[in-house]
């Protein structure tokens, strides 16, 4: 029998062919891919990109239409963007998860135009109720009213007398009632003002229906508590409008274990995909069980993390709450520091030791100067060596009025300020007559942070306001409210650049919560979250940024929000 023999060229031919085969056919397809729009990496360059592939939840690769198309197999879903934007998953940093859920569902007066129209609105909502049921609402602004004065009482009892009624100030850190809540909740002229809150009185020396902060939970007390399955009504809408924004990751600033498990629960049944950043809410029991415990990372395939506490210091500049070094200019108060220090400086040590994260509350320069100063302590007393992680990025919420002084403190302590810009552009219509003029130059100072080499994590305080990327986008380019107006004491030129701005509602946002290496740029091997906008904010015009809106949310890979013509119109 005769062999057959093979050139030892044409056998090496043959093995490399078999190989390639072999190759071709374990290639790695997308399972999505994203073609034919802006990409916005934000990553280091802040490249840009045509399209973009995924698989499973991560990001494949990013590149030319001609990049990726290898990438598509036959069971590839392919987008078709025409043009559209694509940014990195949008990132609220400071956020009322629950409280957005549940501003759909109470009397919402965002928007009143006057104390006629809050008045109206409270009544035909109560007209609708039962007698006698709790009338819950929030939003009010009396300075978008022409007669800039906080309503009382006597406004409510004129309208609604048969219910008790509580309404929350747009900023949360003030409510009004009604005489039959006063009544329910025990609040008399005797009625003394608990720790970090006030009852305010008329000239008689009667409570007129105002509370201020802490004294807010006088009432709250007697208000029952939501059934559970409201509490997951809330959860449910909260993460259907997150969503629809294009925010992909919230953090939520301050929530109960009660919550937090019951998130856990919805998760569980793939019922929430937004991914929160939780903190828990503290000084209390909630706290002092967490400090028992290590941080929680990425469960739920990193949806829900919890390795924060959060502790507001003061109030807020509205309500007079916010605690300042100096007098209000329009007021004789201070403002309020809402907890002892032996209440917080505990907390926050421990913390620095456990490797888990502070995020403090502070708005007025007293407040902002407590916290630094807290953080500065801690640092000292508990150095690297004893702390379970090196760099603690404990953060200061707000960081609204800082004394000028203050402010290269941030860089030199590594502590994040994370800002709402918003909140600039809702100020800046009481802020001046609140502050003067004097200390405007560290109010809302993002462009001196910056500069110091600190990054501001963006967010929006919802439901304090809208919860618009888009709007908080424009806040922080424009420093202008949505009219075009601002005034010369408002320090346009603190405003950031539109690259920051964005970074801010993305990576910088990453960094704030740990997760710089996960999220907030588009990279090979980063989880696949992405909006797609109707417009560009890099190019767009100032005044129509404001407008530009988000049009799909993908969250690991998967499509969880589209717009469509018809859900718009049936709004």
């Amino acid at each position: 029998m005769k062999l057959l023999t093979i050139a030892p060229g044409i056998l090496l031919l043959f093995i490399l062919g078999v190989a390639l085969s072999a190759c071709r056919e374990q290639k790695e397809f997308a399972d999505l891919v994203l073609r034919n729009g802006m990409i916005y990496t934000v990553d280091e360059n802040f490249s840009t990109a045509q399209a973009v592939a995924m698989k499973g939840d991560r990001i494949l690769q990013t590149g030319s239409n001609e990049a990726i198309s290898p990438l598509i197999g036959s069971e590839t879903q392919v987008i078709e963007l025409d043009g559209k934007t694509v940014v990195p998953g949008l990132i609220d940093s400071h956020y009322h998860f629950q409280g957005v859920g549940q501003r759909a569902y109470n009397l919402n007066l965002d928007g009143c135009t006057s104390l006629q129209d809050f008045q109206t609105r409270l009544k035909d909502w109560a007209a609708s109720k039962p007698a006698g049921e709790w009338i819950i609402g929030r939003g009010w602004m009396e300075e978008d009213w022409p007669v800039k004065k906080f309503p009382t009482r006597a406004d409510l009892d004129a309208v609604v007398a048969a219910h008790p009624v509580y309404l929350n100030r747009a900023d949360g850190h003030m409510a009004v009632v009604n005489s039959k809540a006063l009544e329910l909740a025990g609040i008399t002229r005797g009625t003394p003002n608990p720790q970090g809150g006030e009852i305010l009185k008329d000239s008689n020396g009667e409570p007129d229906g105002l509370l201020v902060d802490r004294a807010m939970r006088l009432v709250t007390e007697e208000i029952p508590t939501g059934a559970r399955a409201w509490q997951e009504k809330y959860a449910r809408k909260a993460n259907e409008v997150a969503l629809a924004y294009g925010w992909t990751t919230i953090h939520d600033a301050g929530s109960g274990w009660d919550t937090i498990n019951l998130w856990k629960e919805l998760y569980g049944k793939d019922e929430l995909q937004i991914r929160i950043y939780s903190m828990v809410r503290g000084p209390g029991a909630d706290v002092e069980s967490f400090l028992q415990q290590e941080p929680q990372i990425g469960l739920y395939n990193n949806h829900l993390t919890i390795r924060c506490i959060k502790i507001s210091a003061d109030g807020a500049l509205g309500s007079r709450g916010a605690a300042l070094l100096d007098q209000y200019s329009d007021a004789d108060t201070k403002g309020l520091f809402l907890f002892k220090d032996e209440e917080i400086y505990p907390i926050i040590k421990a913390a620095t030791q456990q490797g888990i994260q502070m995020a403090i509350h502070a708005i007025g320069d007293a407040a902002n100067r407590k916290a630094l100063d807290f953080y500065e302590q801690a640092q000292n007393e508990v150095p690297e060596v004893q702390r379970k992680i090196r760099e603690p990025r404990h953060r200061i919420e707000h960081a609204q009025i800082v004394h000028p002084g203050d402010l290269p403190r941030f860089k030199k302590l590594g502590v994040i300020p994370s800002m709402q810009p918003s909140h600039a552009i809702g100020d800046l219509h009481f802020a001046p007559r609140r502050l003067g003029t004097a200390r405007l130059p560290g109010a809302y100072a993002w462009r001196t942070l910056i500069d110091l080499g600190c990054t501001i994590p963006g967010g929006s305080d919802a439901p304090v306001e809208e919860g618009d990327p888009m709007l908080e986008f424009y806040a922080a380019v424009a420093r202008k409210d949505t009219t075009g107006f601002s005034n010369a004491d408002w320090r346009s030129e603190s405003g950031m650049t539109r690259q920051e701005a964005l970074r801010s509602l993305t990576i910088w946002g990453a960094h704030a919560a740990f997760e710089e290496e996960l999220k907030g740029s588009i990279a090979p091997g980063k989880l696949a979250d992405f909006a797609v906008l109707n417009g560009d904010p890099m190019t767009a015009p100032e005044e129509s940024l404001f407008r530009i809106r988000n049009v799909m949310t993908i969250v690991g890979g998967k499509v969880v929000f589209e717009w469509s013509p018809m859900a718009e119109s049936n709004k």
